[in-house]
């Protein structure tokens, strides 16, 4: 008389017997010799995971499991051609006059020849007007091991009749330096708000330019807030451009 297999899903034979077994994963019986290892990715191969399971308990190795495996630099041309990205880069003032020839060689001077100083540096444009891209809500907070938006405590914050320099003082050391840079908004007048390099003048006062001159007078309020700051600047520079609301 025949009866029903209580072995699940393996196959009984008495002419062809095979071992049964239950999988690691989803817990049936099968035959044995169905039941396969599982092997996912660890490091640079695969690794037998030691589980066999059944065919449709199989998984396909997660390949995000895998190490990244960087290929070899590729090897360097001969005679490259690499731009100028220096004077790419570089917006330079130069002459704008008709050509003229100089008196002694006779050599013509084009309308477009550099403006450079007596040190033979050239002179770029200075980038003025309305900030743009500079917020003081997106400082970032630290940078390697470098904190910023750090706040700053300022004694007092003032600005002298017909200059644009603006005076920040402190009750004790501020520890930044030169060409460090400050986010400050909600002084009284809103023409010295922004972000600016400073200039450190003593351990507990340093100053900072902005780009139309403010009426003299105490800037700090009470709801002044000023931070530590870093962004990036254009190509050559070392303070940030002067920018502003123009007069």
């Amino acid at each position: 008389m025949g009866y029903a297999s209580q072995l699940g899903r393996a196959s009984i034979s008495s002419r062809n017997p095979r071992a049964a077994a239950q999988c690691d994963r989803c817990g049936f019986i099968y035959n044995h010799h169905q039941l396969q290892w599982q092997f996912d990715y660890a490091g640079a191969g695969l690794i037998n995971k030691r589980i066999l399971v059944c065919n449709p308990c199989l998984d396909t190795p997660q390949a995000q499991l895998r190490s990244i495996i960087l290929p070899a630099d590729p090897v360097p041309i001969m005679n490259p051609r690499v731009q100028d990205y220096a004077a790419a880069e570089t917006d330079n003032i130069a002459t704008n006059a008709p050509t003229v020839t100089d008196f002694w060689t006779g050599i013509p001077v084009p309308s477009t020849t550099d403006i450079v100083t007596q040190d033979g540096q050239n002179v770029t444009t200075q980038v003025v007007g309305k900030p743009t891209g500079l917020d003081q809500n997106a400082v970032m907070p630290l940078l390697n091991q470098s904190h910023y938006r750090v706040v700053l405590s300022p004694l007092s914050v003032t600005s002298q009749t017909g200059t644009s320099t603006i005076t920040v003082t402190f009750s004790s050391a501020h520890g930044l330096s030169t060409n460090d840079q400050i986010a400050v908004e909600g002084l009284t007048d809103n023409n010295a708000d922004g972000i600016y390099s400073v200039t450190v003048t003593t351990a507990t006062a340093f100053t900072y330019q902005v780009n139309n001159a403010i009426p003299a007078g105490g800037l700090l309020q009470g709801t002044t807030l000023m931070v530590t700051a870093l962004v990036g600047l254009p190509y050559n520079y070392n303070q940030i451009p002067l920018t502003g609301p123009t007069t």
